[in-house]
């Protein structure tokens, strides 16, 4: 019996060093225990790394190291996972000799996750070093280039791990190569967009907060210029994400780089008004225009007032000026201003506006054409009943004057 309990023990002894995906299960439960303690302190410790290093950050005069701090709070709180699993290998007993081993390959995946993590979120704070270059190739460009960095940050931690675990990175590159050549093959547009979107940038058409228009594609204000496409926003709010190579192959009116606004107005008066008249409202208009300031002068730009045509119904000037305002709301308000004043002007000179109209002139002895059942009606009204019947169908073809109509 005693050596069946013996037995039984040795089995059991041999299960609690061995079951634990081969490890001992007290080791195991103490390494998990200290992996959880890990992860509930992180948050604090965390934390308090974070508020020390922004103590020392805010003594100086610039505020670039405060930002760097909030950006590495997260790869900080990485730090007692780091220490936990470290510690939790040792006890588990993962390590070996050499400094080889799954375990101490875990913690080194986790540094090498924790420094590009940190690299991959400070290039947005850095990346504000780089306003000299903003000037020279914009800030759309200059934010790609932050992007693409965040990009290959992640690319190379990917490529660190996989080499820290034996798996060699050579191979998987020029099988992506491939890859990316059948992709590629089937993605032209993609790509077509990319290339046309650093064009884009490079000719500097348009920033975002611009007003541009398309012929046929899209007027709006530009929001956001990505990688494929460019969101712009519509005056009635509604988004449209138009691809790169529209806004690179078409002609793009950039409106917000207007140097002054146009005013085009063709302004017709009657008629019957006489040269000094026209030459009084041409000269007014003029002198309304050099006093006022919002509006730009010679030789600065063209002003005119000239009478242009003698239209079917009017005497036609041509009104050509431009405000010093490319906003849209005060070119309307100058807009009016000179549109009050203009009537002004012209009452002022003692005659109107013009506006369509038609007029039908008539010699005298013309003969009216009298329709038959008219006429007839006449014949058979009863002179006797109505004394003016008989005058009627002469009053059809005369007016009450003698005069034909």
């Amino acid at each position: 019996m005693m050596e069946t309990m013996t037995d039984l023990w040795a089995i059991v002894v041999d299960v609690w060093n061995t079951s634990f995906l081969g490890l001992n299960v007290g080791q195991a439960l103490v390494g998990l225990i200290v992996v959880a303690l890990a992860f509930a302190v992180r948050g604090l410790v965390g934390w308090a790394i974070t508020k020390f290093l922004l103590a020392h950050a805010q003594k100086t005069s610039t505020q670039m190291d405060e930002k760097v701090v909030r950006a590495l709070s997260g790869p900080i709180r990485m730090i007692p996972i780091i220490i936990g699993v470290y510690i939790a290998v040792l006890i588990v007993g993962l390590d070996q000799p050499d400094g080889e081993g799954p375990g101490l390959n875990l913690v080194r995946t986790l540094i090498v996750i924790a420094i590009f993590w940190a690299l991959h979120n400070v290039v947005t704070p850095v990346s504000h070093l780089l306003k000299p270059l903003q000037r020279a190739l914009g800030p759309v460009l200059v934010d790609w280039l932050a992007k693409t960095l965040r990009i290959l940050f992640i690319i190379v931690g990917a490529g660190a791990v996989l080499q820290l675990w034996g798996i060699p990175v050579a191979p998987i590159v020029a099988g992506l190569g491939l890859f990316g050549v059948a992709v590629g093959l089937g993605a032209q547009d993609l790509f077509k967009n990319l290339i046309s979107g650093l064009l884009v940038l490079t000719e500097k058409r348009f920033l975002p907060g611009e007003w541009i228009h398309v012929d046929g594609v899209v007027e709006g204000t530009v929001e956001q210029i990505n990688f494929r496409s460019t969101l712009v926003r519509r005056f009635d709010k509604s988004p449209v994400y138009v691809p790169n190579s529209y806004l690179s192959d078409e002609a793009v009116t950039n409106f917000s780089r207007m140097t002054h606004r146009r005013i085009r107005w063709m302004v017709g008066v009657e008629y019957k008004t006489t040269k000094e008249q026209l030459q009084y409202i041409r000269d007014k208009t003029l002198e309304w225009l050099d006093n006022h300031p919002g509006f730009a002068k010679p030789p600065e730009v063209a002003t005119f007032m000239r009478v242009d045509s003698f239209g079917p119904s009017s005497i036609d000037y041509l009104l050509y000026c431009f405000t010093h305002t490319t906003n849209w709301g005060e070119w309307l308000e100058r807009k009016e201003e000179l549109a009050l004043a203009l009537k002004d002007i012209v009452e002022g000179a003692g005659t109107a506006f013009a506006f369509p109209s038609t007029s039908v002139y008539m010699d005298d002895g013309v003969e009216v054409f009298v329709p038959p059942r008219v006429a007839a009606h006449g014949r058979k009204a009863d002179p006797d009943a109505n004394p003016d019947a008989k005058a009627a169908p002469e009053m059809l073809t005369r007016g009450e004057d003698g005069e034909g109509v």
